[in-house]
């Protein structure tokens, strides 16, 4: 089975940006170079793979990228910085008072 991998990188302007594919180096590689040059990353390099995680199942990884897609930057941080039990309470909803 092949190998697939969510990956989030720092860009230079501080934003991240998750990704997925089956090759790591290779996509790493075409984001750093700008080979699509309407990419997100294209205009913020040089950037920094700060996170990957490796899954056998593509559709498993897809669907945790999109999971982290999602995620506010502090949940993301925590992740990057292998802060796991701080995860559950960064995802939890702050209600306004009205």
């Amino acid at each position: 089975m092949q190998q697939s991998y969510v990956y989030i990188l720092k860009c230079s302007d501080n934003s991240y940006y998750t990704g997925v594919t089956s090759k790591l180096e290779q996509r790493l590689f075409q984001h750093n170079t700008a080979f699509y040059p309407d990419c997100y990353t294209a205009s913020r390099r040089p950037l920094e793979l700060v996170f990957y995680a490796e899954f056998t199942d593509i559709n498993l990884a897809i669907e945790k990228e999109k999971q982290i897609k999602k995620w506010s930057r502090a949940k993301k941080e925590a992740l990057i910085n292998d802060d796991y039990e701080a995860l559950p309470n960064l995802a939890k909803k702050k209600f306004r008072k009205l």
